[in-house]
């Protein structure tokens, strides 16, 4: 009886991580998908501004990767140019057209935009981060 109870518990264990695995989302899988069409990761620019520029000015905005994850997805959803983060860009290549996609996949991508950018070297990762919510 002990080692059934044993065994059914390490199935419920495995089944629970195998289920938190597949609720992780991957930010670049789905930046590759939506995103870069228009935007390259590093200069020069495609159709829109490339993601390290934009990091960089979101880490100047915000002190904290949730508030800056926060304003990103939000963004993403309904752009507008009030809440955009490089009026420059917005002059330059317009506003850019709502994503149509769950809030689960736009908090990953905007999480994987936010780890594109490393304040304590001042330069990008590039090919970084899998948008995954860690606080700075």
């Amino acid at each position: 009886m002990k080692k059934l109870l044993v065994m059914a518990g390490m199935g419920l264990m495995f089944s629970a991580s195998a289920s938190a695995v597949a609720e992780t989302l991957d930010g670049r899988a789905i930046f590759d998908k939506n995103c870069s069409v228009c935007h390259s990761i590093n200069p020069p620019p495609k159709l829109a501004p490339p993601i390290i520029p934009l990091a960089s000015r979101f880490h100047i905005q915000f002190k904290s990767k949730t508030d800056g994850v926060n304003h990103i997805a939000a963004y993403l959803k309904l752009p507008n140019k009030k809440n955009a983060i490089d009026q420059q860009a917005v002059a330059r290549f317009g506003l850019m057209p709502a994503m149509k996609l769950p809030d689960k996949e736009l908090r990953a991508v905007a999480g994987w935009v936010w780890d594109q950018y490393n304040p304590a070297t001042s330069r990008g990762r590039g090919f970084g981060g899998q948008g995954r919510m860690n606080s700075n």
